[in-house]
């Protein structure tokens, strides 16, 4: 009997943590901190082991370092033969570049480049023009497109950024535009949380970033891959013939569409099942609530060994 359809979920931005490699010092996949380390020229093992929590939420190196321990993740995984049926991938913001190098379509080094030349830009788009973000609780999608057009009318540029499931919408803007949204949510039954980042990311806020990306996006090759990947612009599957330069370039201006990820993954693509690979389990609980009939599992953590 073949294994039933799984789909590969990555996670993003905002997993990272102190310490975050220490259960992967002994795995058979910790040599691929050195091969990061290697192609961007970053000490990934001090970012993994030793960096403080505080510095580790800087854009550029959050992003590399889960980046670096979610591949690890799917390489034991796929090594340790969990992965058998594995059909299409995706992945949440930082993820979806995770999601096109265990799909094949990008390699090792030319993924840390993206990477790394996608982290200093968004952190420099960040210092340059300085915004924020919040998870809009108990809200929809209308409820929150509202709130942006409410924003637009008094003068704030506010924006959806994150379509993460059933009453988590994420917005995105200057400090006075969340604010306003954070006043104003419990008017439409809504709840608006914070999130602690320095920038507002999946907005016009990132489009100098986006145009520093171009540029090093046009010297990475992507290849055929060996599954597809659904990609967060538009929640559509695509294979490595895909136009994934214009895809994860726009990535950074618009909304990730993760609830429609999902459903392409569970529906059109068949997967039976879906795997988050990499630290933190807050995939599998946004999955858990777009499908809940879907089983998820998650692999933040090397197998046990005997």
């Amino acid at each position: 009997m073949s294994a039933a359809p799984i789909g590969l979920v990555f996670p993003g931005q905002g997993t990272q943590r102190e310490s975050m490699g220490e259960p992967w010092r002994e795995s058979p996949a910790w040599p691929l901190v050195d091969q990061v380390s290697e192609h961007s020229s970053v000490d990934v093992e001090e970012l993994l082991l030793r960096t403080p929590g505080e510095r580790l939420r800087r854009t550029d190196l959050a992003q590399l370092a889960v980046y670096t321990v979610s591949l690890m993740a799917w390489r034991e995984a796929a090594d340790a033969g969990l992965l058998t049926g594995a059909v299409a991938c995706a992945g949440h913001s930082l993820g979806e570049y995770t999601a096109l190098t265990a799909a094949g379509v990008l390699d090792l080094r030319d993924g840390v480049a993206l990477v790394t030349a996608r982290g200093r830009a968004m952190r420099q788009a960040a210092e340059d023009r300085p915004g924020t973000m919040g998870v809009l609780v108990r809200a929809g999608l209308p409820e929150a497109e509202k709130l942006v057009a409410e924003a637009a009318a008094e003068g704030h540029g506010l924006w959806v950024a994150n379509i993460n499931g059933p009453g988590q919408v994420v917005v995105s803007g200057g400090e006075e535009a969340v604010g306003f949204a954070e006043r104003r949510a419990p008017d439409l039954g809504a709840k608006l949380i914070r999130v602690p980042v320095g920038g507002a990311f999946h907005s016009p806020f990132m489009a100098p970033a986006a145009e520093e990306l171009r540029a090093a996006v046009v010297r990475a090759s992507f290849g055929p891959g060996r599954m597809p990947v659904v990609a967060n612009v538009d929640g559509r599957p695509y294979d490595g013939s895909g136009d994934w330069p214009e895809l994860v370039t726009r990535q950074l201006v618009s909304p990730v569409r993760w609830e429609e990820s999902v459903h392409t993954l569970t529906g059109r693509l068949g997967c039976r099942r879906l795997v988050e690979l990499g630290p933190g389990r807050t995939l599998a609980g946004l999955v858990r609530r777009i499908t809940p009939d879907v089983p998820v599992d998650s692999y933040d953590a090397p197998a046990a060994r005997p």
